[in-house]
């Protein structure tokens, strides 16, 4: 693990949600405000974020003993900050290991339904945009075809039956994520909801869907980048030829 991480001060729960940021100081507090609401542990992972982020994260940390925060020097891309955050919840003890936006496209209305989903499979649990009851809102066309691409792509070339490779809103057991073995994940960017899927599908854990709706962000930028996009493709090309 890189970075520094706040000390513990009360007893972990058992689930953790994680909340990797990058300049989401105009949505943390509401994200973290609605995960808190139900109960649950966050640690958000800041990557030295300009904008304040990180002060706005110690903040919430320093009143609120379920939220912890570890700050990154740079940035070092999402699938390392979950990666980071996995190591720290797996020696918390922690069952649930969530992965939610910090930009609040994912309702915290739409958590303990996945929550339970994982729970009751004892593998992944996804929510889906993009089976029936899911649906995404605020989203331009062309985003929602290349979105519906990328998914297309990826179960075609991998051999999933999962409908929403891409979600960044899901929970995995603890089970899952020992025998996923972190130090082998090859994805440090949005790439690394993909090979986490494919390699959950390859150790033959389940993986259930979820439906969610998905609200799209009402300040601050979208992180994804032409370049991410192009990796991301690639991985999946070269998770095709190692099957």
């Amino acid at each position: 693990m890189s970075g520094k991480l706040t000390e513990r001060r009360a007893a972990p729960t058992e689930v953790l949600v994680v909340l990797p940021t990058f300049n989401e100081k105009e949505n943390l507090e509401r994200v973290v405000g609605g995960v808190r609401h139900l109960g649950h542990d966050v640690l958000v992972v800041d990557d030295a974020s300009p904008d304040g982020t990180g002060e706005v994260a110690d903040r919430l940390a320093a009143a609120d003993d379920g939220v912890r925060v570890l700050h990154r020097e740079r940035k070092l891309g999402i699938g390392s900050a979950y990666e980071d955050a996995f190591r720290v919840g797996l020696a918390d003890g922690a069952a649930l290991f969530v992965e939610m936006d910090a930009d609040g496209s994912h309702r915290a209305q739409d958590l303990d339904s996945i929550v339970e989903a994982a729970r009751g499979c004892g593998g992944l649990a996804i929510g889906s945009r993009y089976m029936r009851g899911g649906r995404i809102v605020g989203w331009p066309a062309h985003r929602l075809l290349l979105s519906r691409g990328a998914n297309v792509y990826c179960r075609t070339l991998l051999g999933l039956r999962v409908r929403d490779c891409t979600s960044g809103f899901r929970c995995y057991t603890r089970d899952l994520l020992l025998g996923i073995k972190l130090d082998d994940v090859v994805s440090q960017g949005y790439s690394f909801q993909i090979e986490m899927v494919h390699r959950t599908v390859r150790l033959g854990y389940p993986v259930v869907e979820v439906p969610i709706e998905f609200e799209d962000r009402i300040a601050g930028a979208s992180k994804v980048s032409q370049g991410e996009i192009r990796r991301a493709l690639w991985t999946v090309a070269r998770l095709r030829m190692t099957r």
